[in-house]
C-alpha cells in the first residue's frame, strides 16, 4: 500500500507540473460550458420555430450535455498526453527508476489520471447541464431533480471518465501520442457519429466505446438501438477494461 501510494503521489505531481495536461483539462471545461451555453440560448431563440412533432421528440435532459462531444476531445488529449508525454521525452526511464515496479508504476497513473478525469468531469458535467438548462428557459429546461436527470448525470460523468482511462490504456499500448489520437480524434468524432447513421452499419457502429456509452446521456432509449443506457455503458467499460489490460501487459513486458 505504501509503494502504491507513493507512486500516486509522484503520478499526481507530475500532472500538476506538466503545462498540458493542466491547459487540457482547462480547455474541457470551457469548450463544454461556452458550447452549453450557446446550444441553450440557441434552444431558446428556435423554441416557437419548431413543430409539434419537434417539440414532442425534444429531450431536454440530452440537450444539457450538448457541450460535453466538444469537451471530450480535450480530455482525450488529457488522458493520452499523461501516459505518452513520458516516451516522447524520454522521461520514462527516470520515472521507472523511481518506481521500478512496472504493476505498481502503471497502475498508479491510471488510477491518477482517472481520478482527475473524474472530478473535472463531475464539475464540467454539472457547471454545463445547469448552463444549458438556464440558457434555454422555461419552460423546455429541466430542474437537477426532475425524472432521469440524477441518473443521468452520473451516467455522463462515468462516460467522460471511462473514455479517458480507455484513452490512456491505448496510449500505453501505442506510446505516441500523434498516433493514438490520430486515431481516437476522428473515431470519437466523426467516424463513429458517420457509421452510426449508415444504416448498414448502424447496428455494429452501436457497440463503439463512445456511441455506447453515450447512449446514457438520453433519457430515454433511442430508436432503432440495440443497447440501452447500461448495456451501452457495460460495453463502454468491456472496451476500457481491454484497452486498460492491454497497456499493462505492453508496459510488463516491452523494453523502455
Amino acid at each position: 500500500m505504501a509503494d502504491i501510494g507513493a507512486a500516486v503521489a509522484f503520478e499526481w505531481t507530475k500532472i500538476r507540473t506538466l503545462r498540458s495536461t493542466l491547459w487540457s483539462l482547462a480547455l474541457y471545461f470551457l469548450a463544454s460550458v461556452t458550447l452549453a451555453l450557446l446550444t441553450g440560448g440557441f434552444l431558446r431563440s428556435s423554441q416557437q420555430r419548431m413543430s409539434a412533432e419537434a417539440m414532442a421528440k425534444f429531450d431536454p435532459v440530452a440537450s444539457g450535455f450538448s457541450g460535453l462531444r466538444l469537451g471530450l476531445i480535450a480530455l482525450v488529449v488529457f488522458g493520452v498526453l499523461i501516459v505518452s508525454s513520458e516516451y516522447a521525452t524520454g522521461t520514462i526511464r527516470s520515472s521507472l527508476l523511481a518506481v521500478p515496479r512496472r504493476g505498481v508504476f502503471y497502475g498508479a497513473k491510471m488510477l491518477t489520471g482517472g481520478a482527475a478525469a473524474f472530478v473535472v468531469s463531475v464539475v464540467v458535467v454539472v457547471v454545463g447541464f445547469l448552463t444549458t438548462q438556464a440558457a434555454m428557459g422555461s419552460p423546455r429546461s429541466v430542474a437537477l431533480t426532475d425524472d432521469g436527470v440524477p441518473t443521468a448525470l452520473a451516467g455522463a460523468v462515468l462516460y467522460t471518465t471511462l473514455l479517458c482511462v480507455f484513452s490512456m490504456g491505448l496510449a500505453s499500448v501505442l506510446r505516441s501520442s500523434a498516433l493514438t489520437m490520430g486515431i481516437l480524434v476522428p473515431l470519437f468524432f466523426m467516424l463513429s457519429t458517420i457509421l452510426n447513421n449508415l444504416p448498414g452499419v448502424q447496428k455494429a457502429a452501436q457497440f463503439l466505446p463512445d456511441v455506447a456509452g453515450g447512449l446514457i446521456l438520453y433519457r430515454e432509449q433511442q430508436e432503432g438501438t440495440v443497447l440501452n443506457a447500461w448495456t451501452g455503458m457495460a460495453v463502454l467499460l468491456a472496451w476500457t477494461v481491454l484497452a486498460v489490460s492491454a497497456g499493462y501487459l505492453v508496459t510488463r513486458r516491452r523494453d523502455v
